[in-house]
């Protein structure tokens, strides 16, 4: 690798994966709807651009060799256009634009959500089907978006797929800010039994897997064309891991609790009103909310540790020992 193009640079993942790419000296290009000062402040340059603009694209992939496509429109709630516009029609766009320019390899960032078919998931590997009884737009195009990358793989592109699972750590700007937030406000409710167990992954260890999974296309060629799951390898009682978080900031303890039939009785009573007055914020629950409260849902990384290879280097006990120092330092 030394000319390396980042989708979503700005971003959690991707501006680490950035960190991580000037960090070995290689020269990375970064592709935003908004100039990034810190990204900046790394040495990348900052292309500023859409993704769903297919002529951008193709000038952003001049000269690059590999291009990491991180950029996505997450979430559970928002409108199909812009869900499909920047996750299907910006991947296409992405996929054009490499194969325009000769690009050799691409890593895309995809989720575990792709296989959430609404039951309790334990230790599935990447031999799990895509979902079809599917909740939020999010999953459903990033389905589809997967399904374009590794098809596109090939002598000439060779192209592979991550599925981290609820990515926390220093710097985030979307889990725990939003954990944070309705605890103190006590807003959060457990749902179902609170014994559910997820995998989480530690930014330090999504980005040695993005930059491993790049090194693995470029040397060997074993990842091309295949997903995989990107966790702590240690799964964690949900309710648990939040409660211990949230008792290190001085935040009183989740206790209340909601069944998870009723949680998703109401997810659906609040599409439903929010979809017909056409409200944009997000509704306090969904039923794919209630879903990824109530429900196990981790994974095997066997296939990750055998392939690319990966084995997270920061244990969660130490990232929630960095996390609470961030936050402290933040003012968060």
């Amino acid at each position: 690798m030394r000319n390396v193009l980042v989708t979503g640079g700005g971003g959690f993942v991707g501006l680490g994966v950035v960190r991580a790419l000037r960090r070995m000296g290689i020269r990375t290009v970064v592709v935003g709807r908004h100039r990034y000062p810190r990204v900046e402040e790394l040495g990348a340059l900052c292309l500023v651009g859409d993704i769903r603009d297919r002529e951008f694209m193709v000038r952003a992939c001049a000269d690059i060799d590999t291009v990491f496509h991180v950029a996505a429109k997450a979430g559970v709630w928002g409108k199909w256009d812009d869900y499909f516009g920047i996750n299907v029609t910006g991947t296409e766009n992405v996929l054009a634009a490499c194969r325009e320019n000769l690009v050799s390899r691409l890593v895309y960032t995809s989720t575990p959500s792709v296989v959430f078919n609404r039951g309790h998931l334990h230790g599935v590997d990447e031999t799990a089907p895509y979902a079809t009884d599917i909740l939020c737009h999010y999953a459903r195009t990033k389905i589809m978006a997967e399904i374009l990358v590794l098809a596109a793989n090939g002598p000439r592109l060779k192209t592979t797929a991550l599925r981290p699972h609820l990515v926390w750590g220093p710097g985030d700007t979307h889990l725990i800010p939003r954990l944070l937030a309705r605890g103190r406000a006590g807003r959060l409710r457990i749902v179902g039994t609170g014994r559910n167990k997820v995998d989480i992954s530690y930014i330090d260890n999504v980005v040695d897997a993005h930059i491993q999974a790049a090194i693995n296309l470029e040397r060997y060629g074993t990842a091309a064309g295949e997903a995989f799951f990107i966790s702590q390898g240690e799964p964690v009682r949900l309710w648990e891991w939040i409660n211990a978080l949230f008792e290190q900031l001085a935040i009183p303890p989740v206790v209340k609790a909601v069944g998870f039939n009723r949680a998703y009785a109401m997810g659906f009573l609040l599409e439903k009103i929010y979809g017909l007055l056409r409200i944009r914020q997000e509704p306090l629950m969904t039923r794919f909310v209630a879903e990824q409260f109530a429900k196990s849902h981790w994974f095997s990384t066997k296939k990750a540790q055998e392939i690319l290879p990966y084995t997270p280097r920061v244990s969660t006990a130490e990232g929630v020992k960095r996390l609470v120092a961030w936050i402290d330092a933040e003012g968060l």
